[in-house]
């Protein structure tokens, strides 16, 4: 993976959003890959949680059905370590 300091040391990045698990974390996986191959220079994993206030009615729906389908923050780490090797750009959390 490159550093977060190399993607912003080239002036405009494009940072895109997913929340992970939703709804699945196979198409978690897949959306990541799709992503990247599409030019996103950072991808920021949405760790679901169950009181989600400071975000908007769409985010809160997502993080919803992902907490439904079993995703915990050890999934969404493990999955982010997974994919180590197959995705250059930064993945936050």
């Amino acid at each position: 993976m490159r550093q977060l300091g190399n993607v912003f040391s080239k002036g405009k990045c494009l940072i895109s959003f997913v929340t992970a698990g939703d709804p699945d974390l196979e198409t978690t996986r897949s959306l990541v890959l799709a992503l990247e191959a599409g030019g996103v220079d950072i991808i920021e994993l949405g760790v679901p949680f169950s009181d989600p206030q400071a975000d908007g009615p769409v985010i809160q729906a997502a993080g919803q059905r992902a907490l439904k389908a079993g995703t915990t923050l050890s999934k969404v780490l493990d999955l982010a370590g997974s994919m180590k090797g197959d995705v250059k750009a930064p993945l936050v959390l």
